[in-house]
């Protein structure tokens, strides 16, 4: 991240130029595109020295005969002060598709504030702040004792526990043995069966 404030032009755009490029890098090699990106702030209060200011004109076409548009430095400044810089560091980059890559990675602010600051590396932008301490949990309801209970809960725990109890209280049938030992008495006293 660069602070543009009170910095002349040209030395700015050298600056951020060699930044682009990777120069301030060991592993740097002028054909390989650097890693890094570029922040620049403050870009309305850069310096600018001499008369610079009424006669650095900057130029632009719009395509059609008699389409040249010029504004001084001054006006570019008040319109468009991004531009001023972009265009001061894309002249001394490279003019090929690696310059045009690296003009990408430029990220100019007209103000102090930039949407950029969790990229920033730590010790350049602003310190982290602690997280903030998590709400308390809310307390949990403890279970009331057995002798506190209302009349209407111990009858609600009364009639979940009987069905259990009559379940086991239950007769278990018959095995089919004396089910036909059953059946062949019957028979023989001469009394019809329920089911005939």
């Amino acid at each position: 991240m660069v602070d543009a404030e009170g910095e002349r032009l040209g030395r700015l755009a050298t600056k951020v130029a060699g930044l682009l490029q990777g120069k301030h890098r060991p592993d740097y090699s002028r054909h390989q595109l650097s890693e890094d990106f570029v922040i620049v702030v403050n870009a309305a209060k850069v310096g600018i020295s001499g008369n610079k200011m009424s006669q650095k004109l900057y130029y632009r076409h719009s395509g059609y005969l008699g389409g040249m548009r010029t504004r001084t430095l001054e006006e570019m400044l008040t319109r468009f002060p991004e531009r001023v810089i972009e265009l001061a560091v894309k002249g001394m980059l490279p003019r090929n598709r690696l310059g045009r890559r690296m003009l990408r990675r430029l990220k100019v602010y007209t103000s102090e504030s930039h949407p950029h600051e969790a990229q920033v590396r730590i010790g350049m932008g602003k310190a982290k702040q602690a997280p903030a301490a998590p709400a308390p949990a809310p307390a949990r309801r403890r279970r009331r004792a057995v002798s506190e209970e209302t009349p209407a809960e111990e009858v609600a725990t009364q009639a979940v526990v009987e069905p259990v109890e009559a379940e086991e209280t239950a007769p278990v049938e018959d095995e089919p043995e004396t089910a036909v030992a059953e059946a062949e008495e019957t028979a023989e006293s001469g009394e019809p069966e329920a089911g005939t």
